[in-house]
């Protein structure tokens, strides 16, 4: 497996992999008709615009590394009480 698609793969690099994984496994399943799956498309969007900005503070903040962990993550959603995309 190259590299990139590894690092894609890894939950501790790419927050929103079931969300990527739920948007394709649609395209599959509705023959690629993009307006079947715009709701998992949006998911994937918002969870990526969160993520992006949860980043952006702990870089700011000189928190490292920039991108919690899978385990942070789950702390952090667990804290929020419910999935905030």
């Amino acid at each position: 497996m190259p590299m990139v698609t590894r690092r894609l793969r890894d939950p501790d690099t790419n927050p929103c992999l079931l969300e990527s994984d739920a948007s394709a496994r649609c395209m599959d399943e509705n023959n690629y008709d993009k307006e079947r799956c715009s709701t998992y498309f949006l998911r994937y969007k918002n969870c990526r615009k969160f993520w992006n900005s949860v980043m952006m503070q702990r870089r700011q903040n000189g928190v490292k590394p920039p991108m919690p962990t899978a385990a942070e993550r789950d702390e952090i959603l667990g804290a929020m009480g419910k999935m905030p995309y």
